[in-house]
């Protein structure tokens, strides 16, 4: 039995090998905070939610096929929680089954294994019972072929005959072993048989055959008929086990699957709450260069914040570069990490938090953040920036995108628009999607005179009294970034009037 609710026709790995980036993705993108709402206290979710937007999907149909399951879960939020209780019941009602700690031997294998699949069946029966009950309320493929699943294996006769064998296994009318004669009257081939169906008259009267009777001291005895029934049971218990292993995994399997979109039931439910309005996003091929929302706006911003956040329209379709600049503190590295967002949550099959978005695929999402100062680091600030870099560019391929926040802004401005220039110009040829924060106007603008047909230019609004309304929209960069906003901000006078009542001796 395979669930198949995340994967067509795999299982989801949850062993899978993260991306070398998944630190710096986790740290720029705030993933912890977006996973915690997801989980609300759950470490299976956290595992298997991280592993699924990190280990991105790469083509639309199986993003598609993740997403109609997930709308089933959101239409039938009950029955998918049902799904993710029951798993993790079965499991621990397993667990909860030990076997003896005397010895290892096929008799007490079997013995455990037969309480184990006693116990799976009762949930099986439940899971028959929900297929029954709510199979039809399902749309998605991935449902479908699930419940269609339960309903095919899980029949009547199937039942019967499985409790028919656990009964038999537990021996109560005895143990019936045929084996072989070999030279020196040494027995081979150890076989257990199905007992004789008898009516208890007939097996009182029954006098065919011979039989003996072991004494109760007898020690040696009763250690060689031992050592028969562990010979003739041992392939049994080995099936036995072998059986409850699949169940095993079965709902290993099912409870990480239904995990995920209980993560995404989570998330949903929270962002609603907080007024923050979700999509499923068109996932489009890798080779067309797509990139358009509406309303598109930060998630962890939304979840940790108790202002309003603002959504905001992108028109990237075709583009490669992007580049934001504009006013201070208004919004740009939000909107940046609201876009690497988006991508993750795509590819991962989820929704994402906007009214709309179209985009490609792409092969992995880079970030290229700014650092605070460490006082562990034993060079600069800039030789740090150029190490991440260089490791970046040795992993990243075409088709990936790459988002730089305020990329070697610890130098001065000439430098460091010289080397991210060099840096932008060579990914942009090794065919990386670049979207660029940053404040450099050098860098920003020599871009800009350059009329690129596959570049597009954004900036940071900033109200005709410095108020910032948290709106990105298409723009020429400009020479400032009105640092003097914030001066007045702090000082509540402009700059000019706040260096005049300084003291001399605090004059620079």
């Amino acid at each position: 039995m395979k669930a198949f609710l995340m994967h067509a026709q795999s299982d989801f790995d949850l062993a899978a090998e993260l991306p070398v980036q998944e630190q710096a993705l986790t740290q720029d993108l705030e993933l912890d905070t977006l996973l915690s709402a997801m989980a609300a206290g759950d470490e299976l979710i956290v595992s298997v939610a991280k592993r699924a937007l990190l280990l991105s999907l790469k083509d639309p149909e199986a993003i598609v096929y993740r997403q109609r399951v997930l709308s089933d879960c959101l239409a039938q939020p009950e029955v998918a929680r049902d799904l993710y209780g029951l798993a993790g019941e079965a499991l621990k009602a397993e667990k909860a089954i030990w076997g003896s700690l005397l010895r290892d031997s096929p008799r007490n294998l079997l013995s455990t294994s037969v309480q184990k699949m006693a116990a799976f069946v009762d949930f099986l029966r439940r899971l028959r019972q929900m297929a029954d009950e709510h199979g039809e309320k399902f749309s998605s493929p991935g449902f479908r072929h699930f419940f269609a699943m339960l309903r095919d294996e899980l029949d009547e006769p199937y039942f019967e005959l499985i409790e028919s064998h656990l009964k038999a296994l537990k021996f109560t009318r005895g143990m019936l072993l045929n084996a072989r004669l070999t030279a020196g009257n040494k027995g081979t081939g150890y076989t257990l048989r199905q007992p004789r169906e008898q009516s208890l008259l007939g097996r009182m009267f029954d006098r065919s055959g011979y039989s003996f009777t072991i004494p109760d001291r007898d020690e040696n005895g009763f250690r060689a008929l031992s050592e028969l029934e562990e010979r003739g049971v041992n392939l049994v218990a080995n099936a036995t086990a072998q059986a409850v292993d699949h169940v095993h995994s079965f709902f290993i399997m099912l409870r990480v699957e239904i995990g995920f979109y209980v993560g995404c039931l989570n998330l949903a439910e929270r962002l609603a709450e907080m007024g923050g309005p979700t999509a499923f996003p068109v996932p489009v091929a890798k080779d067309e260069l797509a990139l358009s929302a509406r309303g598109l706006y930060d998630v962890c911003l939304r979840l940790t914040s108790t202002d309003a956040v603002l959504g905001n329209d992108i028109d990237a379709d075709g583009k490669s570069l992007v580049m934001i600049t504009g006013a201070n503190q208004g919004g740009k590295s939000t909107f940046l990490r609201s876009v690497g967002l988006a991508q993750l949550m795509t590819q991962a099959g989820m929704f994402v938090g906007a009214d709309s978005l179209r985009v490609n695929i792409c092969e992995g999402v880079f970030t290229h953040y700014k650092r605070e100062e460490d006082e562990t680091m034993e060079s600069g600030k800039l030789d740090e920036e150029l190490a991440r870099m260089s490791e970046i560019a040795d992993r990243i391929a075409p088709n990936c995108l790459l988002l730089c926040n305020e990329s070697f802004a610890s130098t001065n401005e000439r430098e460091g628009s010289e080397i991210a220039r060099q840096v932008v110009n060579a990914l942009l040829e090794a065919g990386v999607r670049v979207m660029f924060v940053t404040h450099m106007f050098d860098l920003a603008s020599s871009f800009y005179r350059q009329r690129l047909d596959r570049a597009l230019f954004l900036r940071a609004e900033r109200g005709s009294d410095g108020a910032r309304p948290f709106k990105i929209s298409e723009g020429e960069p400009l020479p400032t970034s009105y640092g003097e906003d914030s001066y007045r901000k702090i000082f509540g006078k402009p700059i000019g009037v706040a260096a005049a009542v300084l003291p001399d001796s605090h004059r620079q």
